[in-house]
């Protein structure tokens, strides 16, 4: 059954490719954005999360806001000013959502969000469950306050999904595109021991988990958005690596460099999460990459 969808982070990575994947099955969508601009097939509306202004018309006829909006964690170095804009970002665009649910009327009966792999900090080998306590670090801190945001949505009545992402993969942007640049290079080497965990995702299975969780009511709660085989630090430096025909240097880059060059947002990629992507398999839902080495063939072939 086709829907009316109001999506916020529609200029990212994730919120282009749904976009289209929507469109193309017939939802008409909605947008909130930050600046007027012109998407085809799409209405975008105006808000500002930290005036806390929005247009209320925004929420006319839809049943579903799956909510993407949130500063880019790697954008600069976490000085205390930025760390408060990362989780303003998130927790203030979602109060200001049911906000506005409140005080308009509407029929919106499903809230989707983005949330993160951040919530359970660096772990090491501990394998990792929705169930699984949050960590103590500055990512784990932003995710429990953006999920209590998120979980205040129940009191209006709506079901709640929260989508626990693990690195988006896709070609020339984001973490892969970060990733490969060195080796590019010829500077590619693994980070730290190289021994952390990376809970990674091809970008459509990404989008496909979304449709996934907007198509069935019966999921509810936080889900594991990352491929059944997570992969460490050293062999995704191998297998992009290979792809892209280039040498691994035989030795790390010791950590106390990475602390030196990136400060406390180091953990961005010394952080070791190994989560299990076993409750959105029960859920019914089936990768099309579970495996790094198809994964990035397809992003490259494409």
């Amino acid at each position: 059954m086709n829907q009316h969808i109001l999506l916020t982070g529609a200029t990212g990575m994730l919120g282009r490719d749904l976009i289209k994947t929507l469109l193309k099955r017939g939802d008409k969508i909605s947008v909130l954005s930050r600046r007027p601009q012109q998407i085809d097939q799409v209405k975008v509306f105006l808000w500002d999360v930290y005036k806390q202004e929005i247009d209320p018309d925004c929420l006319e006829g839809v049943d579903s806001i799956i909510h993407l909006a949130g500063e880019n964690i790697a954008k600069e170095k976490w000085s205390d000013q930025r760390k408060k804009e990362i989780i303003d970002s998130r927790v203030l665009s979602t109060q200001l959502l049911y906000k506005t649910i409140t005080e308009n009327s509407n029929q919106v009966k499903h809230f989707i969000s983005a949330a993160a792999v951040g919530y359970y900090g660096s772990r090491g080998d501990e394998i990792l469950t929705e169930e699984s306590n949050p960590g103590n670090n500055f990512l784990a801190d932003c995710c429990v306050k953006w999920e209590n945001a998120i979980d205040q949505g129940r009191e209006l009545g709506l079901r709640i999904v929260k989508i626990r992402t693990g690195v988006v993969l896709a070609k020339d942007e984001g973490a892969l595109e970060a990733m490969a640049k060195p080796i590019r290079f010829f500077a590619g080497a693994p980070l730290g021991k190289g021994k952390q965990w990376i809970p990674w995702i091809h970008y459509q299975d990404m989008t496909r988990i979304y449709i996934h969780t907007l198509d069935n009511e019966a999921l509810t709660g936080a889900y594991n958005a990352s491929a059944p085989f997570p992969v460490t630090n050293k062999e995704m430096t191998k297998a992009i690596a290979k792809q892209l025909h280039r040498p691994v240097w035989p030795f790390s880059v010791p950590e106390k460099v990475l602390q030196l060059i990136l400060g406390e947002m180091s953990s961005l990629v010394m952080n070791s999460t190994h989560t299990t992507a076993q409750k959105i398999l029960s859920s019914g839902f089936l990768f099309r990459y579970t495996h790094l080495e198809e994964a990035l063939a397809d992003i490259y072939s494409a």
